[in-house]
């Protein structure tokens, strides 16, 4: 597998996270979705990653993903997201860590707060990204 087919699927698999988010939304199931809200968005970060030519570290955490993007592109706006969104990605990366171990209950406001976050990350991100390329 190349690193563009690599890509491919991480942001294939981004979507389908995405998607199922949605789906969870309107079902109900906000803790599923703010886990899949999390596993897309950081399968999309680990892509970023991957097109700007550098292997992505094995975490979890969006933010240091985020980091690293902005580190690699320069981009003030990759940075600002994780200053002024820190509590909405802390959150994202709880929802990962307490789907597996700790039942936690998330209300639709913070899944919809989050997905802003989510869809706000997506477009900085190609953002940055068109520009170095």
């Amino acid at each position: 597998m190349t690193k563009q087919d690599e890509v491919n699927s991480l942001l294939e698999r981004s979507r389908r996270f995405y998607e199922s988010a949605l789906f969870q939304i309107e079902k109900g199931f906000h803790d599923l979705a703010m886990f899949s809200f999390e596993q897309s968005l950081q399968l999309f970060l680990k892509a970023a990653l991957l097109s700007l030519g550098v292997d992505y570290p094995r975490t979890h955490s969006i933010r240091r993903l985020l980091e690293l993007v902005h580190e690699l592109t320069g981009d003030e706006d990759v940075k600002e997201l994780w200053v002024e969104h820190s509590v909405e990605l802390a959150l994202l990366e709880d929802a990962y860590i307490t789907s597996r171990y700790v039942p936690r209950d998330f209300r639709i406001e913070e899944a919809m707060r989050v997905k802003g976050v989510v869809d706000r990350v997506f477009r900085v991100v190609r953002e940055a990204l068109s520009k170095v390329s």
